[in-house]
Parts: C-alpha cells; sequence; structure tokens
C-alpha cells in the first residue's frame, strides 16, 4: 500500500515537505498543539521518524518550517494579485486577498500571528522570512506615492506596515468570532478607507469610495 508521503514524493522532495506540513497543520487543527509531534506525524503520513529528522531536524524545525510555509503562502496569495495601472486600485486588491487569505487558511495566520506552537519562537531568519510577505504591499504604497495619489512625503515602508497592522487587527478580530460574517466585510473596508484617506494627496469626494483603499 503507497503511504501518503511516498505518494507525494513521486511528485518531488518539495512535494513531500509539503504533504508532511499539510498534516501537521491538519493534526494542530483538529487536536492541538500536543499532537504535533514528530512520531505522530510520520505515523499520520507514513514515514519513518528519521526521515522527519533529516528533512525537518525535529519538532522546533517542525515548528519552524510551518511558520515560514505560513508567510510563505501569504506571500504568494499577494504576488498572484494581477497588477492594474492604478495603483491605489492595486493596494485595495492586495488588502482584499491579505484577508481572503487568512480566512481560507486560519490554521497557518495563527501560526504566524498568535503563537499557536507553545515555546515556539521565530528566529531572525524566520523573521526575514515573514517580513518578505509585504514586499508586494510596500511596492505598491510606493507607487502610490511615486504616482502621486499619496503624499510625496510618506514613507512606503512605514505606511505598509500601518495598512498591515490595520488588517491584521480586523482579521484577527473576525477569526475569533468578534465580527460576524455579515459585518466583517464592511467593517474591513472602512478600516482600511480610513487609514488610507490619511496618506491621499488630494482627500477624495466622498462619493467616489473606489478611490481609497480597501
Amino acid at each position: 500500500m503507497i503511504t501518503l508521503y511516498q505518494d507525494a514524493l513521486r511528485a518531488g522532495q518539495e512535494a513531500a515537505r509539503t504533504a508532511v506540513l499539510d498534516r501537521a497543520i491538519g493534526l494542530l487543527v483538529e487536536e492541538g498543539a500536543a499532537a504535533l509531534t514528530v512520531r505522530r506525524i510520520a505515523t499520520e503520513i507514513g514515514t519513518s521518524t528519521k526521515v522527519l529528522y533529516t528533512v525537518f531536524g525535529g519538532k522546533e524545525g517542525l515548528a519552524d518550517a510551518l511558520y515560514r510555509e505560513g508567510f510563505a503562502r501569504l506571500r504568494r496569495a499577494q504576488e498572484q494579485v494581477p497588477p492594474t495601472d492604478d495603483p491605489l486600485a492595486h493596494l485595495s486588491s492586495l488588502g482584499t486577498a491579505y484577508r481572503e487569505h487568512a480566512l481560507a487558511e486560519p490554521a497557518y495566520y495563527r501560526v504566524m500571528f498568535e503563537g499557536a506552537i507553545p515555546h515556539y519562537t521565530p528566529g531572525a531568519e524566520a523573521l526575514a522570512v515573514a517580513e518578505t510577505a509585504f514586499d508586494a504591499s510596500a511596492a505598491a504604497v510606493a507607487a502610490c506615492i511615486d504616482s502621486g495619489v499619496f503624499r510625496p512625503d510618506g514613507d512606503a515602508h512605514e505606511i505598509s506596515k500601518l495598512f498591515w497592522a490595520a488588517a491584521h487587527g480586523a482579521v484577527s478580530l473576525e477569526l475569533a468570532g468578534h465580527f460576524p460574517p455579515d459585518t466583517a466585510a464592511r467593517r474591513y473596508t472602512t478600516l482600511m478607507t480610513a487609514l488610507g484617506q490619511a496618506f491621499l494627496a488630494t482627500p477624495a469626494p466622498s462619493s467616489d469610495p473606489e478611490r481609497t483603499p480597501r
């Protein structure tokens, strides 16, 4: 009988690694952090603990891999947002993609931001990987400044961090159930729009909501 790991390995080492992480995140959701052991995951996917120790270096390495994978997936979601000639519309689309991705992958989101794996603290290298997930947002803000949509004295990196802080706060409240589905999207849009208005070179008319980030 072909195991889950063996089947994934046919597609290559990266596919096998992804299969391990997918099962690990599944166990985290289903049973909590206590289930996140090398032996349990090896049993679940049909491989040896030796293989997992070789690939991940133990439980700490597995936690680090989950953290990095979460940010890699977020980065890909941001990079898949289609480019547009309107920098403000593009920034708005990135904000929407952030929320949609977080709602689609809540377990990874909690590993990334909410300490879902006890005693795991990302090191400098992992944090550097996490930082790259927001390159697209910083570039979009820079485009808004360069095009004159945002004030020329703005700092693209700092502004993108503020958008991230706002987005993260709203999404975290939604994931925790404090923002019900029928109001969460509207509140998210209102928050991001209000923040964007703080940086506009020329305030957008109230009748033109599409000219503010969402």
